[in-house]
């Protein structure tokens, strides 16, 4: 009985190391600039920074503020692309992987093939996302068209 009892809390403590090694091996894999498309983030460089290459410029813009070693990176389209830092001297400082998500407050409506995108925070309206039904975009920027006209002052 006793020896069950043994073998019982070895794979419960067996267990409890592997999952706890998975959650580590997840948690570097979050390694890394996320950032949501259509949204900027400010990044701190590594020391010695000058020159910034971005794998792929349709996934992610990085602009550089060279006054405080920061660096502004916006979300293009979705997807992962690679940003390499050089220093004066050409030599890479640093290398990170950007990943270009979903915002947590739009919600998606999928009706057939057709892709409608809605912000939410809290109530939702029609917004324009990168994928939406071009008919749906067409008559969402009619109607910011619309708003901004009714909005503006006139001459």
């Amino acid at each position: 009985m006793r020896s069950t009892r043994f073998h019982g809390y070895l794979a419960l403590l067996v267990g409890a190391t592997v999952t706890a090694g998975v959650a580590m091996a997840r948690e570097g894999e979050r390694r890394g600039v996320f950032v949501d498309v259509d949204r900027a983030r400010v990044v701190r460089m590594p020391e010695g920074a000058q020159t910034l290459i971005i794998g792929n410029p349709l996934i992610a813009d990085v602009t550089m503020l060279k006054t405080n070693r920061l660096m502004v990176v916006t979300g293009k389209s979705f997807g992962s692309t690679n940003l390499i830092l050089l220093d004066p001297t050409g030599n890479q400082v640093g290398e990170e992987i950007i990943t270009v998500t979903q915002p947590m407050d739009k919600l998606v409506v999928l009706r057939g093939s057709r892709r409608e995108s809605y912000a939410c925070a809290p109530d939702c309206a029609p917004a324009v996302d990168l994928g939406d039904d071009k008919d749906y975009t067409a008559r969402v920027l009619e109607a910011v068209k619309q708003h901004e006209g009714s909005s503006s002052p006139k001459r």
